[in-house]
């Protein structure tokens, strides 16, 4: 928790903290074994500390797997994140878990209008190399949920390196 920021509270621990804490020397590995022990354990707080330790050492191919199964899983409430370091990881095998995010929404986001996961993942589809991930985007511009409909438009502009494409900056 020494990553974490709280107002008022101590300044943030450093990665080096965090290592001499679980007396480990290797940042990626130790949050792959968070990750792991998180889903065999079902514990959502640990996911979110997991994934703050993923992102401060670094993530690989070797997170891929769990990142995927905690994509599908309905028990914790960091989807956002995880789709956001899905889509940071580039992988071909991880587009049907991305696009799935922009399909579901889980029912702790029920109340989420903007669909913030969805176009998390709609801006992680965009940045994906290959056909697949430009075919779910072209999906998505056919769907009957508006917002799915604007935003990959967006998300190919990015993709595209332009400054507008169809209208939409």
């Amino acid at each position: 928790m020494s990553l974490v920021v709280y107002p008022g509270g101590r300044k943030p621990g450093n990665g080096e903290d965090i290592l001499r804490h679980f007396g480990v020397e290797d940042g990626k590995s130790l949050g792959k074994e968070l990750l792991r022990d998180a889903i065999l354990n079902k514990d959502a707080i640990d996911v979110e500390l997991a994934l703050i330790v993923v992102n401060t050492f670094g993530f690989e191919d070797a997170h891929r797997e769990f990142l995927v199964e905690l994509s599908y899983a309905d028990w914790h409430h960091s989807h956002e994140d995880v789709v956001s370091v899905l889509g940071r990881l580039r992988h071909p095998d991880t587009i049907d878990a991305i696009f799935r995010a922009t399909q579901w929404i889980p029912r702790y986001l029920d109340y989420d209008e903007s669909r913030a996961l969805a176009t998390k993942a709609i801006w992680a589809l965009s940045y994906m190399p290959g056909t697949r991930a430009h075919n779910a985007l072209c999906s998505l511009l056919e769907s009957e949920d508006q917002i799915l409909r604007n935003r990959p438009k967006l998300g190919y502009a990015i993709a595209l390196g332009v400054a507008s494409f169809n209208g939409v900056t």
